[in-house]
């Protein structure tokens, strides 16, 4: 959510839908284990709609940020369902991590997963300490989307909050 100092009138309802789609995704992840089509591709056309109206600038880079965002996640998918033969990641995932893309761009991509990665090995970690013995670190399943929903918001706070902190994307 590339954007300037302050929202205007006009972008509100974008940021509204926004933080909506996101939280209702990571509450029905949590709970289900889905991720819904018409809610992914929502958010992924909405953030593309967005960049074309406010932003004409980042346009390629949301496109660039949704194809990569999808196929990255389609790669492990594919990695370990070779290596371990079974799933490792829903198609939901790649599709909430693409419109994520679209919406903060192929560069703000990294710390995205980095983040939602880091903060779901931390609840597994806390959870098994937690349980016990109760809960397999290698065949829980895990909802994913809840911690993309996490990353990709504060990446948006952080982006228009610290404009600078955005320079940092090549680190990762």
């Amino acid at each position: 959510m590339a954007m300037s100092t302050s929202p205007t009138l006009f972008e509100l309802p974008f940021f509204a839908l926004y933080i909506g789609l996101l939280l209702r995704l990571a509450w029905i992840d949590y709970r289900c284990m889905l991720l819904p089509d018409n809610l992914t591709y929502s958010l992924l056309w909405s953030g593309l709609l967005y960049q074309l109206c406010f932003i004409p600038e980042n346009l390629a880079a949301s496109v660039l940020g949704a194809i990569c965002g999808y196929l990255s996640l389609w790669g492990l998918y594919w990695i370990y369902f070779y290596w371990r033969k079974c799933a490792g990641i829903g198609y939901g995932d790649m599709k909430l991590l693409a419109a994520l893309g679209a919406w903060h761009g192929w560069q703000s991509l990294g710390w995205i997963l980095f983040t939602a990665s880091s903060m779901g090995l931390f609840a597994v970690l806390i959870s098994k300490l937690l349980r016990k013995k109760s809960i397999s670190l290698t065949t829980t399943p895990l909802p994913f989307g809840p911690y993309l929903a996490i990353a990709g918001g504060s990446a948006g706070w952080i982006y228009s909050s610290f404009p600078l902190f955005k320079e940092l994307n090549f680190l990762l």
